[in-house]
């Protein structure tokens, strides 16, 4: 555990399997040529029976699981998504005067000037105007790190580990010879460099002046999501360039209290979004026993033992903000997982691996065999933790997730399951990181949630109850569509290869009706032909790796 936490941050943090499975050849007779194919295809399909019941574990989905990160107004329009997200480690070091960030870790700790054409670079008015284009709502990170980036003369970029100050360094940025990745040639981290070098101090009343300038921008009376900062508990390493040592829990408390009245005071249709915490050691140890970890280890860990008195870091913070009020409007956590899912990898370990990780976020029976080694049932333990420390009913939301091959169906299959997943487990708030091509599968699968008739079709928005038999293979999710009071069914055939024959069991629907298919596979969305159904049964052949939405018809229910 204490070498994990060296490199704690979410892109670093993966074990990456190298499995190879090899095939035997099997030689067989002429004879067994004419029997075999036909027995060995039929048993390699899969049969499973889909139970779908309209009266029963009726719930409303929230609309906002379907947002996104740094979305263009083209992107969100597309995918009609609600929200659109301006975060993650740059903005941390946004400075709104300057327009500009500092990379961090992520590249060099250069503070550089944003590029207004770039949609990464999107971190203030003008990501509020290309959202409300599209008619949804921008999320804004507001930084609380002390400092912010600064340029030098012409806006040129500025390091934070220079090689001329510092000495010769491992790496350095190949554009930017002057920029040292901040460890000496002996492998030893620079420790002694002056914040200053890159960037100016930050404070509430900066941050205040820049919220009474947004506010022309916020058209209407709609909702302003304010973000209080991006992964603080690992601020030390992914901006050890400005915050060395990890932050101890009461300063980071302090921080919340500050900055959420300041901005509810300056804008009343504030919504205050947090703590923004990376994942489950972030949710567990605060952000100095996470760096002290790195040498002691967690069995001491002094801010849990002695501050927090053996408590959990977030169940204790929630707890303090729960004493002075409700400063946090929205209770928000990040998610990727730790099994080399987050990558583009189709190692077929790895695809497994993502067909199984997502029961990470809804099944008690579910232990995560990465190193968290644990039982996580992420929603329903945010739920949880809001009802028994803080204020029950908060709202609680996954700001950040992602669960990698975006260019692989396989990716796809995963993201459809995630956002099925999210309505039936009464999640709240979901802003994927970030928003995928276009071209790609995962973004077809997205789509085919919200928009997959280029004309406003989309999953319903009353979750019923949807039983399958093993969501690893075959994960199933219903529900009815109000506006016209279909019933929409998302079937995932997660299997790499082969087909799954599905019996859907429709009770408390009519027993005979029509039905259409929309059918993502091979990174195409196609209609299939209208059909009609009998008795409460619909039977289908779905193709590997592929994500089918029916669309049944009824008069009533």
């Amino acid at each position: 555990m204490k070498n994990l936490l060296v490199n704690i941050v979410k892109y670093e943090s993966y074990i990456v399997f190298n499995y190879k499975k090899s095939r035997k050849k099997i030689f067989l007779s002429t004879l067994f040529f004419l029997i075999i194919p036909f027995c060995f295809t039929h048993a390699e399909t899969l049969k499973t029976t889909i139970i779908v019941d309209a009266n029963a574990d009726r719930h409303a989905i929230s609309p906002l699981i379907y947002g996104i990160s740094f979305g263009t107004t083209t992107a969100l329009k597309d995918l009609r998504s609600p929200l659109n997200r301006s975060g993650g480690n740059n903005a941390s070091t946004y400075n709104w005067n300057l327009d500009a960030r500092n990379a961090g870790k992520d590249w060099y700790y250069e503070s550089l000037a944003c590029d207004p054409a770039i949609i990464y670079d999107q971190f203030n008015d003008h990501f509020i105007s290309l959202t409300q284009r599209a008619n949804a709502a921008a999320m804004l990170t507001i930084p609380m790190l002390e400092w912010s980036a600064k340029l030098g003369p012409n806006r040129h970029p500025l390091a934070s580990f220079a090689i001329s100050k510092y000495g010769p360094q491992e790496e350095n940025d190949p554009n930017f010879f002057d920029a040292g990745n901040g460890v000496l040639t002996d492998g030893s981290p620079i420790s002694n460099a002056d914040p200053n070098d890159a960037a100016v101090p930050n404070t509430v009343l900066s941050q205040k002046n820049r919220i009474i300038q947004l506010s022309s921008n916020w058209s209407g009376k709609k909702t302003h999501y304010y973000i209080l900062d991006n992964e603080p508990s690992i601020w030390h390493l992914a901006h050890r360039n400005l915050q060395p040592i990890g932050i101890h829990a009461d300063e980071f408390l302090k921080k919340t209290l500050n900055y959420s009245k300041m901005i509810k005071e300056t804008d009343k249709n504030a919504q205050v979004v947090a703590p923004e915490e990376w994942g489950w050691l972030g949710y567990h140890y605060s952000g100095y026993d996470q760096y002290n970890a790195a040498t002691h280890g967690l069995e001491h860990a002094p801010d849990r033992s002695t501050l927090m008195q053996g408590m959990d870091y977030i169940p204790w913070l929630l707890s303090k903000w729960k004493e002075v009020g409700h400063p946090v409007d929205i209770f928000s956590l990040h998610f990727y997982p730790q099994g080399g899912e987050y990558s583009e990898s189709s190692d077929r370990s790895i695809e497994l691996a993502r067909n199984r990780s997502t029961r990470v976020l809804w099944d008690p029976n579910y232990k995560d065999p990465t190193w968290i080694n644990a039982v996580v049932e992420l929603i329903p333990l945010m739920r949880r933790w809001v009802n028994e420390y803080y204020i029950p009913g908060t709202p609680i939301a996954l700001t950040e997730y992602n669960w990698g091959g975006d260019e692989l169906m396989n990716g796809a299959t995963a993201q459809a399951d995630l956002l099925g997943i999210f309505g039936k487990e009464k999640l709240d708030i979901a802003t994927r990181w970030a928003t995928p091509n276009a071209n790609t599968p995962v973004y077809k699968a997205m789509k085919l949630y919200r928009n997959y008739d280029d004309r406003g079709g989309d999953f319903g928005d009353i979750s019923i109850k949807t039983t399958v038999i093993n969501p690893d293979l075959v994960s199933a999710f219903s529900a009815i569509r109000q506006k016209d009071n279909s019933i929409t069914i998302m079937i995932i055939n997660k299997q790499l290869e082969h087909d799954a024959d599905i019996t859907l069991s429709l009770q408390n629907i009519p027993q005979n009706g029509s039905y259409k298919i929309w059918q993502l596979a091979k990174n195409k969305i196609s209609t299939l032909a209208e059909n009609h159904y009998k008795n409460g049964m619909l039977q289908s052949t779905l193709p590997p790796q592929s994500v089918t939405l029916f669309v049944i018809t009824q008069n009533s229910h």
